[in-house]
């Protein structure tokens, strides 16, 4: 996945962010649905992110950026900070 992928795929997930907000302020999900799907936008953006992140720095070290890979959910997350 390239740069250009990675920050595709973080502006639909910001969108669909976006538009699950949006249907549960009009009464169309519940805000157990709202904060299911959320828990798992915010990992999938976080993974996005951190492989992103990644890439640059490859790249800036003249490492192969295409070498880099997502990292699982579990391992993103326990990340500190």
């Amino acid at each position: 996945m390239d740069d250009k992928t990675v920050l595709s795929r973080i502006s639909g997930l910001v969108e669909e962010e976006h538009k699950l907000r949006q249907q549960l302020s009009q009464g169309k999900i519940s805000s157990d649905e709202e904060h299911s799907r959320l828990k798992e936008l915010e990992e999938s953006l976080d993974q996005c992110w951190d492989l992103l992140r990644r890439r640059r720095a490859a790249r800036s070290a003249g490492h192969d950026p295409d070498a880099e890979q997502a990292h699982g959910v579990s391992e993103v997350e326990s990340y500190l900070q």
